[in-house]
Formats: structure tokens, sequence, C-alpha cells
């Protein structure tokens, strides 16, 4: 089974920039659809984004089109989800996670089949 790890979380001020990755480790050549997906304190997990396996097909919440985008480094079986201008509101645990669907489904939880441990990102005012 194909495992998401994450990494690059951290304490970040409004209007900063981070980077966070999500390598996938296991059967690389299983990997379908790699997704980030965030839970904020106290919130149901939210979809954020995708990006379908070397197809350099990718799709967004409406909620962070224009502000995040989740570049890949298929060399290196990564992608990443580029977060700019961040504002308290995303405040969140930040999880990659494997699919073997895409389309509209992918917005929910249910979708996925492994999942990585996450990652924090706090953004202070």
């Amino acid at each position: 089974q194909v495992q998401p790890v994450e990494s690059g979380g951290g304490l970040v001020q409004v209007g900063d920039s981070l980077e966070l990755s999500c390598e996938a480790s296991g059967p690389t050549n299983s990997v379908y659809t790699m997704g980030w997906l965030r839970q904020a304190p106290e919130r149901d997990r939210e979809f954020v984004g995708a990006d379908r396996w070397g197809s350099g097909d990718t799709f967004y919440a409406n909620s962070v089109k224009g502000r995040f985008t989740i570049p890949r480094d298929f060399p290196k079986n990564t992608i990443y989800l580029h977060l700019k201008n961040l504002k308290p509101e995303h405040t969140a645990d930040y999880y990659c996670a494997h699919s073997t669907q895409w389309g509209p489904m992918l917005a929910k939880v249910r979708a996925y089949d492994s999942w990585g441990q996450g990652t924090q990102v706090t953004v202070s005012s």
C-alpha cells in the first residue's frame, strides 16, 4: 500500500509562505492520486487539492484557488503544497493522502485509502 509521509509544517507569521512536502513510499508504481486535506481545531477535515500522478492534472478547493498550489517532483516520488500569503484561518493540521480515484469525490475523506501522519501549520498574527 502506498504510504504518504508529510513534512514541513511549523509556526509562521501572517503573510508568510510555506512549503509542505509529501513523499509517497511503498509501491510507488501504484500511486494514482495524491491529495492534501486539512483539519482546523474543532472543524471537520476538508479537501485542499489533489494531483493525479503522472498526468499533470490538479484541482483545488475553491477556498484555496490562487493561494495554494501543488507542484510535484516525480523522480523523488514527492508532491508539495505551496501556501502563500497565509492567514490565521489557515491554521490546521495538513494531511497528505492517497486515493485510487479522480474527480469530485476527492473532496470526501472516504475517497482516500492511506494517510500520512499530518503536519501542523500555525499562522500567528
